[in-house]
């Protein structure tokens, strides 16, 4: 397993209930993971202790894409999620394991990432600049509260 890995760390407005939701609901995760610039396909999603997940990311400027998936090594809901990540591409070896904290606080929820073992061939700057973008989206789908009617 690589060295490479982030951390990162928001408070958001959301209930740590909302906030889960984002990380255990298909079209949710769909909406938010990817970085600006690129598409998601969940194509299977199971998120339970011992449950698995598939989708693709793809390039929206260039239509190339990449395949990744993994298993739910532990989640308590609205606290705490655990999985591994790996690609499809031989290139881009190992197995990453991705830990998500959620803590109720006086704002909303704060929110602790750390993913571990990112391949050697990804820049962990790169990374890092993704999961910055991924968190402001997962913010702007979390945080509104619109009622139905």
């Amino acid at each position: 397993m690589s060295n490479n890995t982030v951390s990162l760390h928001r408070i958001l407005k959301a209930s740590p209930e909302k906030v889960y939701r984002a990380f255990t609901e298909a079209s949710a995760i769909a909406s938010w993971l990817p970085p600006y610039g690129f598409v998601c396909t969940v194509h299977q999603m199971n998120a339970e202790t011992g449950g698995s997940y598939k989708m693709s990311f793809q390039n929206f400027s260039t239509g190339n894409s990449h395949s990744f998936g993994g298993t739910y090594l532990e989640l308590k809901p609205n606290e705490f999620l655990k999985y591994t990540d790996k690609f499809d591409d031989p290139n881009l070896p190992g197995e990453m394991i991705t830990t998500v904290w959620l803590r109720k606080t006086i704002a909303g929820t704060e929110i602790k990432i750390t993913q571990e073992g990112i391949p050697a061939l990804i820049p962990v700057e790169m990374c890092y600049l993704g999961w910055q973008d991924s968190l402001d989206k997962l913010t702007k789908l979390t945080d509104p509260e619109i009622p139905d009617a």
